[in-house]
């Protein structure tokens, strides 16, 4: 962790959670998982940390799922898939023809672009492997 808050073990340990999970916890999942291990902690205590790591740079908010931010303490460039159908969070590689593009799309536009926070919505592989329709028009 890069911040410069001093040290506290529920906030390390809120941090080794994020990096521990691919799923892209909400702050509720956090506390829950580290509730057992600090009686004490509070979900108070979890956003305020995790608030202060996505403005530190060191964690970064993937989006909203019903109602509830999710978080990835992998903040080097990758893209995330949101699946419209089971909520999960998937991670996706961003090659270097889809930076490309999208780089030159920020160009043409006159924005500068996150590669962090890129976001697609669709269906993930179990989901259509469970045969839910793909509702989107293409």
């Amino acid at each position: 962790m890069e911040g410069t808050q001093r040290f506290s073990r529920k906030r390390q340990a809120i941090y080794e959670a994020l990096l521990r999970s691919r799923e892209h916890p909400s702050a509720e999942h956090i506390y829950q998982s580290l509730k057992p291990e600090y009686p004490d902690l509070s979900l108070g205590t979890v956003y305020r940390n995790i608030r202060g790591m996505v403005e530190s740079g060191d964690v970064i908010c993937v989006g909203s799922v019903a109602g509830k931010d999710r978080f990835d303490a992998h903040v080097e460039p990758h893209a995330h898939l949101l699946c419209r159908c089971c909520g999960a969070v998937v991670d996706v590689e961003i090659t270097d023809a889809l930076a490309l593009q999208c780089q030159a799309t920020a160009r043409e536009n006159h924005i500068d672009l996150d590669l962090r926070s890129l976001q697609f919505s669709g269906l993930c592989q179990s989901c259509k492997e469970r045969g839910i329709p793909d509702l989107m028009i293409q």
